[in-house]
């Protein structure tokens, strides 16, 4: 255990938030039975809002911001990791009740951590990071829902962002055909190099819904919510599936029940930050089993510490293509 670390603090006082990077020492780390290295983090559009204070993620202060991060033990009391282990982080508060993933040291809860998983470096985890094992549950849900490549195509709302790249480079390699929603055409080449097989303008999405549509998606990975979760809910095949992870738009949802009723859409709800230690096994191994490693690296883009800032702000204004990994060692 060093003396001091690098991490960043965000602190609240009667004129706001304020972030910065800081050297800490073992008395500022929050409770925890497993102390990790980290090696790597990322930034997720919930860490934006929390580096920003756009939205009230952080809700305690003083706090390290970071929802995720990987790295290595270096000093463990649970039974279930020793030193040396390699770990993974996602979510259960981390980065928003708890110091996160955003110093170069880390306490944490044992029960929250996933091993890293055989085929992965600590640096690929974070290429996947919260944003891309939100999306393996995404494709999970829809897996589950007994949908098929030959059911038909499945949109991916908000894709040329995190969840939505990962997403498509997953549903294209199951053998999926792939309908990419954004907001940014330049972005058409960087889509359909993921495996999109079509890319449509999110304007497209963003009036108000009908209450039914022309059925044209077997299914949909929707990050967005508000008008554009409606139009996808009304044109959603019979029977088809929506996976709703993300609420960049909105979180409302100005929709009628006619898709449920009369369609008899389903409409799954994707829960990242609890979800039990069971299924992010599921979902870490679906990953390395799934994920083409090398398009995904195509996707990444790698900063410093010292770069989060201004990275948090672009992220924010919608500028951010794909994965941006953290390098925090």
């Amino acid at each position: 255990m060093p003396e001091t670390f690098k991490a960043y603090q965000i602190t609240k006082d009667e004129q706001g938030q304020r972030v910065t990077l800081t050297e800490l020492s073992e008395d500022d780390l929050m409770d925890g039975d497993v102390t990790v290295k980290v090696e790597y983090s990322t930034l997720n559009y919930k860490d934006g809002l929390a580096m920003t204070g756009s939205a009230p993620v952080v809700r305690r202060f003083p706090l390290t911001p970071g929802i995720d991060f990987a790295g290595s033990v270096i000093e463990s009391t649970h039974d279930r990791f020793q030193v040396g282990d390699q770990v993974i982080l996602n979510g259960f508060g981390v980065g928003e009740v708890h110091s996160g993933g955003y110093g170069e040291i880390a306490r944490v809860k044992g029960d929250w951590l996933v091993p890293l998983p055989t085929g992965l470096t600590s640096r690929q985890a974070m290429a996947v990071g919260t944003a891309g094992y939100t999306a393996m549950l995404c494709v999970m849900a829809i897996q589950e829902h007994r949908s098929t490549p030959e059911d038909g195509t499945i949109l991916v709302t908000g894709a040329a962002g995190g969840v939505g790249s990962v997403a498509i480079l997953l549903l294209s390699r199951l053998g999926y055909r792939v309908a990419a929603v954004t907001g940014r055409p330049e972005e058409t080449d960087y889509l359909t190099s993921l495996g999109a097989d079509q890319v449509l303008a999110r304007q497209d999405f963003s009036e108000k819904a009908r209450p039914l549509g022309k059925e044209l998606w077997a299914g949909a990975i929707d990050v967005a919510g508000g008008n554009t979760l409606a139009n996808v809910l009304s044109q959603i095949c019979y029977g088809g599936a929506v996976a709703a992870c993300g609420l960049a738009e909105s979180m409302a949802l100005p929709t009628s029940v006619a898709p449920f009723i009369l369609r008899g859409v389903t409409l799954y709800g994707i829960d990242s930050v609890m979800a039990p230690i069971l299924k992010r096994l599921q979902a870490w191994q679906s990953i390395v089993e799934h994920l083409d490693l090398e398009k995904l690296e195509s996707a990444v883009n790698e900063i410093s510490l010292a770069e989060l800032p201004a990275a948090a702000e672009a992220i924010m204004a919608g500028s951010v293509r794909g994965r941006t990994v953290v390098k925090i060692a």
